[in-house]
């Protein structure tokens, strides 16, 4: 690795520089802060695998530790990870795919709601339909409960 060039500013250059050398692609976490400049370290994550960088600026060496996500780890960083906090002003999106995923998982949501709302509403203007469909929804309610409260205690 060659260090990054006086071109580069700040950490999140200096850790762009140092990915793309290393042919790292990911979500950037803050990095720490640090007492030495020749010493930065930063983490980079995307779904299924973690990297913690070390660098070295001084000696023109970085350690890379790599963490691999299982398939519970994964759905479950998929169903949380979109990138950056947007409530801090200093962040931004910096991986074309993390922007997708946010936008996906927004656009599958506001679907979800329009299928809810708009099967309610074709559902109430059926009289004959209205004791069974309660009862569906009862049931429905009751299972999306055990589900989202009710295996809390299995995992």
């Amino acid at each position: 690795m060659s260090a990054p060039g006086p071109e580069v500013k700040g950490d999140l250059g200096q850790a762009l520089a140092i990915m793309g050398q290393l042919g790292i692609e990911g979500e950037i976490l803050w990095t720490t802060t640090r007492i030495d400049p020749a010493l930065f370290e930063f983490q980079v994550r995307r779904p299924g695998d973690f990297f913690f960088l070390k660098a070295d600026l001084a000696r023109n060496r970085v350690t890379v530790r790599q963490s691999d996500v299982n398939l519970w780890g994964v759905a479950k960083v998929l169903h949380t990870f979109t990138g950056v906090q947007m409530d801090d002003p200093r962040n931004r999106r910096g991986w074309a795919l993390t922007s997708v995923w946010a936008f996906s998982m927004d656009a599958v949501a506001a679907g979800l709601i329009f299928m809810v709302l708009s099967s309610l509403h074709m559902w109430f203007e059926l009289p004959r339909k209205r004791l069974p469909g309660a009862v569906v929804l009862g049931l429905g309610s009751l299972i999306c409960g055990l589900f989202c409260f009710g295996l809390r205690w299995l995992f």
